[in-house]
């Protein structure tokens, strides 16, 4: 009997880009409406799990990127250069014209930290302010596990918070809003802490894509059963941390397809997940807002919003970068 090929834990890092535009592409489905009687719904609605996805590749890219060179100020420089520029140039486009004049303060914060996301859980970008609050408590924790390895343990720790702002009342009344983020939070964290073995090259059994698969269907599936039978009857923060290890293995699992998909689908979703973020800011506010009052179907709709969505992210995306590089060379 042929001996099945071992886990690479170091094809996530080979993957990243392939793995990134997947998620992006798991986005753009869940956010095109669909009717709460379609059998695709609940599918549909699990393609939420694409910023979980988005948060554990994150988490991991810094803990490479940290051991490489573990200075708090270049740290920060190289993440908010990645992400800030980006922001701001779609924040100015989606507030500016909605400004009625009166509260410059609320606009001046909108458009520097989505502060209405912090204060009223509103939730246009909130996926930006949300990775940045994380970027800013990722280089202590890094340190804090290189010197303390048991501490890497703390994610437990957050899934219990994630309950307490659940069902403990008074944490419930002044955070409670925020469940989209915390219940965010320890994917993000594992993710750093499963850096060290992907750089190390770790391997699982082959034999283990087995548990692989039973956790990946029982989490799939519980996921389509909450959302196309019980949606908007739990907390969805429960279904967040069956995110956990559905992320884990869904990812482990597309690192078997792409090691077997051709390479000009590989190269398609590498440069869909190279314009990631560009993609996240505009494809729901400036393309998607425009298609669906079209009723042109769910399929179409989605095909439609993404093939607009991709030019315009990578001209956003060189724009950028050009002016990058200019700053630079001053």
């Amino acid at each position: 009997m042929k001996k099945i090929p071992d886990i690479e834990l170091a094809n996530i890092s080979r993957y990243r880009g392939e793995l990134m535009g997947a998620a992006m592409l798991f986005i753009i489905l869940f956010h095109v409406g669909l009717s709460r009687g379609d059998p695709f719904y609940g599918l549909r609605r699990c393609g939420n799990v694409g910023v979980d996805m988005f948060l554990f590749l994150s988490g991991i890219g810094l803990w490479f990127s940290w051991t490489k060179h573990p200075s708090v100020s270049h740290f920060f420089k190289r993440r908010y250069l990645r992400i800030y520029p980006a922001w701001l140039i779609m924040a100015c486009l989606y507030y500016i014209p909605r400004f009625d004049g009166h509260d410059w303060l609320d606009l001046i914060l909108d458009i520097t930290v989505n502060w209405d996301f912090w204060l009223h859980d509103e939730l246009t970008f909130w996926y930006v302010p949300a990775i940045m609050m994380l970027y800013t408590f990722a280089p202590p924790y890094m340190k804090l596990i290189q010197r303390h390895p048991i501490y890497r343990w703390l994610p437990l720790c957050m899934v219990i918070w994630c309950v307490m702002v659940q069902w403990v009342l008074p944490i419930h009344q002044a955070v409670g809003h925020l469940e989209i983020f915390w219940s965010r939070v320890p994917i993000f964290f594992i993710g750093i802490n499963m850096g060290q073995l992907v750089k190390e090259k770790r391997q699982i059994d082959g034999s283990g894509v087995w548990m692989l698969l039973l956790i990946w269907l029982l989490t799939f599936a519980t996921c389509i059963y909450l959302e196309q039978v019980r949606h908007g009857h739990f907390p969805l923060f429960v279904e967040r941390m069956l995110y956990i290890p559905f992320t884990l293995t869904s990812i482990l699992l597309l690192n078997r397809i792409f090691r077997r998909t051709p390479k000009w689908l590989n190269r398609f979703f590498k440069l869909v997940g190279a314009v990631s973020l560009e993609a996240y800011l505009i494809h729901i506010h400036f393309v998607l807002c425009y298609i669906e009052p079209h009723h042109l179907g769910y399929w179409p709709t989605f095909l439609l919003t993404t093939a607009i969505t991709l030019p315009l992210a990578w001209m956003l995306h060189k724009v950028i970068e050009k002016a990058e590089n200019k700053l630079i060379a001053i």
